[in-house]
């Protein structure tokens, strides 16, 4: 039987399975933010023994018909090199099927970003260009490693921040590269900003209900995901 490594980017996401006793979990690393700690964590992974793993967290909007909470299971991870890297199509589907009984599942191609996008502006000309549904920083240096040792890959992402919304400066600094969460830089921020409040109140509330969607999906996948 394969053992399911997944990977994280934030401290939060990694939480979403603290219900299950540690013996009943699938092996969860939070390695921090964008792909270089991604594919550090999947390598760490591999050498411990998974054979499948799991890009898991949230992830920022680019279809405009995709709403906050929206489930993305990924068909493929496309980067800015143009590297264009299929998730695992059999187990992609076995996953969708037991979500979408329960929950709005979203496929297609999820574009990894070496950079935070920001603005609807940015991420209009993103969907435009590359037809990708949704954008995060750690499933292409997941994906990568993945194809390079020739182990099954999936993404499970839940969209925080929908096409339509902007990140505001003050949020920018809110979580530090090892993905905990820096409540006090956000202060400092809209102290400097304090119009940033609107937005920024806008995106906890988004991405509280894309971690409380993650915690659903982990409860009712646990521990295989649909891994045969």
């Amino acid at each position: 039987m394969a053992r399911l490594g997944i990977i994280t980017g934030l401290v939060r996401e990694a939480a979403c399975f603290d219900f299950l006793p540690e013996t009943q979990r699938p092996r969860v690393l939070c390695e921090g933010i964008g792909p270089s700690r991604a594919a550090d964590g999947a390598r760490k992974l591999i050498t411990e023994g998974c054979d499948a793993l799991i890009s898991f967290g949230i992830a920022g909007g680019l279809d405009p018909a995709l709403n906050p909470a929206t489930i993305i299971l990924a068909e493929a991870v496309l980067a800015a090199d143009a590297s264009n890297r299929p998730t695992d199509g059999s187990w992609q589907k076995r996953l969708c099927r037991q979500l979408e009984a329960t929950s709005t599942v979203s496929t297609g191609t999820l574009f990894g970003s070496d950079r935070i996008i920001e603005t609807p502006a940015d991420k209009r000309r993103l969907f435009e260009a590359t037809g990708a549904v949704a954008v995060d920083m750690e499933s292409h240096g997941i994906a990568a490693v993945a194809a390079e040792a020739g182990v099954p890959f999936l993404v499970v992402r839940l969209i925080s921040d929908p096409a339509t919304g902007s990140i505001p400066p003050a949020a920018l600094k809110g979580v530090g590269l090892n993905g905990r969460e820096r409540h006090l830089a956000v202060v400092g921020g809209l102290l400097r900003r304090p119009g940033d409040l609107p937005a920024l109140l806008r995106l906890r509330r988004d991405s509280m209900r894309a971690v409380a969607g993650l915690r659903r999906v982990a409860a009712l996948v646990s521990p295989r995901f649909g891994l045969e």
